[in-house]
């Protein structure tokens, strides 16, 4: 593990970011909705309903935007119009790909689930950054979609996300496994705590780089409850086949 000195051995539960998935579940808890003053960021309520109301002008997207077509598309613009009114899951509920199904989070003690509701933040076109913890409807819209006249989410969320993270995140480190594309929605990263999956050539991977990512979360998650602290935590992982690297930004 190829790393500066780390500013993270206090030991005080990082903020993990992760990104979300393409893939959700669908559905959700029966009578729920999704209140826009609901969950852990309400600063951002007037930036998703500007976004909620370009969806619905676009009529839950085209297939560009989208990125999918067929039944997928049909299901994908039904989902994105009818945000308000349908049933909403936690995020960590919500999202199926292979990140999170590797971070299998339903698994962990109810003590370390509770903890990581609170500290994985996740980028997200349609809401900016939540929780784990806080409920979303099904959707779809991609932190590098192109929306109309709000432009590239990326860049139409990137300052007010920013803030959002840096004040709920005071002075604790921030441990960053996101994709390029979500890392692109903030404005600066300094203090972030960077974390990447090589293959031994040094080439980044794909699917198994994002077991990875899961299993590393995990990792950290469960031996900080055991009394790591975040160095230690990081340093203890071990992969057969991928290098990790942590960068202190």
């Amino acid at each position: 593990m190829g790393t500066r000195s780390l500013t993270s051995s206090q030991r005080i539960l990082p903020i993990i970011l992760l990104p979300p998935s393409e893939g959700k579940a669908t559905g959700g808890i029966p009578g729920s909705r999704w209140s826009l003053l609901a969950g852990t960021f309400t600063e951002l309520a007037a930036q998703r309903k500007r976004v909620i109301t370009a969806l619905s002008t676009q009529d839950g997207g085209s297939q560009k935007l989208l990125g999918v077509s067929g039944a997928h598309l049909e299901r994908a613009q039904h989902a994105n119009l009818t945000l308000l009114t349908s049933p909403t899951l936690p995020a960590w509920q919500r999202y199926t790909g292979v990140v999170w199904d590797h971070l299998d989070l339903a698994s962990l003690p109810l003590a370390i689930r509770k903890s990581a509701l609170r500290s994985l933040l996740v980028p997200s076109g349609l809401a900016g950054i939540i929780t784990a913890g806080d409920a979303l409807p099904d959707y779809r819209l991609k932190m590098g979609a192109r929306l109309g006249e709000l432009g590239v989410m990326s860049n139409f969320w990137r300052e007010s996300v920013s803030s959002a993270v840096r004040a709920f995140a005071k002075k604790r480190p921030v441990l960053d496994l996101l994709t390029i594309e979500h890392r692109a929605v903030f404005s600066d990263r300094v203090n972030f705590i960077e974390v990447s999956f090589l293959a031994k050539t040094g080439k980044a991977v794909g699917h198994e780089a994002k077991a990875t990512k899961g299993l590393f979360v995990r990792h950290v998650l469960e031996t900080f409850a055991d009394g790591a602290n975040i160095e230690e935590a990081m340093q203890s992982f071990r992969s057969s086949t991928l290098k990790v690297k942590v960068t202190q930004l």
